[in-house]
C-alpha cells in the first residue's frame, strides 16, 4: 500500500518546508551518488561512534540521505502523502522544528538498541515516521487516497489514516521484535521508525500552532 496523498482535506497554504525537505534530499542523494561509499560512510550514523562520542554530527546529516532509488523514492512519497497538512496544522518554524526532532529521536533510538554496531544507518524514515505519528492523532479519519499493489493488481483506493498508519507501525513493531529475535536478516532501522512515530504521536499535538490550527475540520 502506497499512500498518495490526503482525500479529506488539503493545505491551506503552499507546503513550502515539506517542499524544501525533499529538494534538501534530492540534492544529498545527488552528493551521495557522486562521492560513492566514502560519502555514506562518513555522513551516516554509526551507532558505536556516537556512543563513543564520535562524529555526533551525523545524527544530523543521516537523515537527508538514502540507500538506493527505492529509498529515497519511498520516502520522499510518504512525507509528502502526510507531511503538507501537518506543516499547516504546526506553521512552517514548527513543523521544521518538530521534523528534525523526529528524526534525531528516531536516530538516537536506534543507537540506544544497537549500540555497538558498525553499520551506517541512514533515510528519513524516523523523521516521516514522526509526521506520521502525528499525523494519526491529528487527523485519524482523514481519508488517504492509497495505491494498492498485488502482484499484477494495482487499485486506488481510500482508507481511514488510522487504519493505514496503524497498520503501517505494526509492521515496523512486529519486524523490530524479529530484529532483535535474531530472525530480521535485512538491514533496515526497524527501532528508528518506532521511535520516531512514538515520538510524533506523543508531541505532535505540542507542536500545533492554534492558529494554523483554526477552522480545521
Amino acid at each position: 500500500m502506497i499512500p498518495l496523498s490526503d482525500a479529506s482535506r488539503e493545505p491551506r497554504t503552499f507546503p513550502a518546508v515539506t517542499v524544501g525537505i525533499i529538494v534538501v534530499n534530492a540534492f544529498v542523494f545527488v552528493l551521495e551518488l557522486m562521492g560513492g561509499d566514502a560519502f555514506v560512510t562518513r555522513w551516516s550514523t554509526i551507532p558505536a561512534d556516537i556512543v563513543a562520542g564520535r562524529h555526533w554530527i551525523t545524527l544530523l546529516t543521516s537523515m537527508f540521505m538514502h540507500a538506493g532509488w527505492m529509498h529515497i523514492v519511498g520516502n520522499m512519497v510518504f512525507l509528502w502523502a502526510f507531511g503538507p497538512e501537518i506543516e499547516t496544522a504546526m506553521g512552517p518554524l514548527r513543523y521544521l522544528a518538530f521534523y528534525l526532532l523526529s528524526g534525531l529521536t528516531a536516530s538516537l533510538t536506534q543507537v540506544a538498541v544497537m549500540s555497538h554496531s558498525t553499520v551506517p544507518n541512514l533515510g528519513a524514515s524516523g523523521a516521516i515516521a514522526g509526521v506520521m505519528g502525528a499525523f494519526i492523532v491529528t487527523y485519524p479519519r482523514d481519508q488517504i487516497k492509497t495505491l494498492f499493489v498485488f502482484g499484477w493488481f494495482t487499485r486506488i483506493t481510500f482508507i481511514p489514516a488510522a487504519l493505514l498508519i496503524g497498520f503501517w507501525f505494526l509492521i515496523q513493531l512486529f519486524s523490530q521484535v524479529g530484529s532483535v529475535a535474531g530472525v530480521q536478516s535485512d538491514s533496515v532501522a526497524y527501532m528508528a521508525h518506532v521511535g520516531g512515530f512514538l515520538f510524533g504521536a506523543i508531541t505532535g499535538r505540542i507542536f500545533e500552532n492554534p492558529r494554523s490550527a483554526e477552522g480545521e475540520a
